[in-house]
């Protein structure tokens, strides 16, 4: 497939994300993670262009204009009103399991295009953390989201929400619970799937979804599926839907 010129710059581009607003022709100062990045591991120097995004659907051209040990400026030199992002916007509901695990989902889930993450207690959750810890492996995570981010060309950073209890999941659009009892293929959602503006995934924890927690998840609005003819790992349920629904709808 030939890409435009620009577009494939922008993908070979070094791509920062930014938490604050963005205006054409204004100079910027980089906080000192970026900074360092740049010059320690991507070895930019003065004059070298680079990607910055905000989150909001856009990108901006940048170009680095003064540079120390302390800190880098950059002068945003145009707006790119691209967008790479899914036809319909798709959030994804993880019961809590091993960080690792959810780590891979998390990843891989931006790359393919989640709107948003909502990682949630289940009956059969084998994660378990204090405020403390909870607080700290937000940072982590949402740090893993950005540079996936980064990475993949999105224009938006996916949401990322702990919800301690299942039943405060919201169901957004049409909702498919992955559960490998049932007799509902997914293939029987096509039309909806194709249909819809958003969809829900809820994936069960290492275990999979507890009677309890299906009784909840359909009291909320979910739908139960299965997902081809055999059992798929926690870690690798969401981002294979993602692919699935990506290429239904996105080709």
């Amino acid at each position: 497939m030939i890409i435009g010129n620009q577009a494939e710059s922008a993908l070979m581009s070094c791509r920062l994300y930014l938490n604050q607003p963005l205006h054409t022709g204004e100079l910027i100062t980089l906080p000192a993670n970026l900074a360092h990045y740049l010059r320690q591991v991507m070895r930019h120097e003065i004059g070298d262009e680079i990607i910055l995004f905000n989150g909001l659907g856009c990108e901006f051209h940048a170009t680095i204009k003064a540079m120390s040990k302390q800190e880098i400026s950059c002068q945003l030199t145009a707006f790119d009103n691209t967008s790479r992002e899914m036809s319909c916007r798709i959030h994804v509901v993880q019961a809590a399991c091993r960080s690792e695990k959810i780590e891979t989902v998390l990843q891989k889930g931006t790359e393919l295009g989640a709107a948003s993450f909502h990682i949630t207690r289940s009956e059969r959750s084998s994660l378990k953390l204090d405020a403390k810890k909870l607080e700290a492996r937000l940072e982590r995570w949402r740090k893993i989201i950005v540079e996936a981010a980064e990475q993949s060309g999105r224009t938006t950073v996916p949401e990322l929400t702990w919800h301690t209890r299942l039943a405060d999941i919201d169901c957004r659009g049409l909702g498919l619970a992955l559960h490998p009892h049932t007799a509902a293929s997914w293939q029987q959602s096509l039309p909806a799937i194709q249909q819809s503006n958003e969809i829900t995934l809820a994936i069960g924890p290492e275990g999979g979804w507890s009677d309890v927690d299906m009784s909840t998840l359909i009291s909320r609005g979910f739908s139960s599926i299965v997902f081809g003819p055999r059992i798929l790992r926690t870690e690798t349920a969401a981002p294979a839907l993602l692919a699935a629904i990506q290429a239904i709808r996105d080709n």
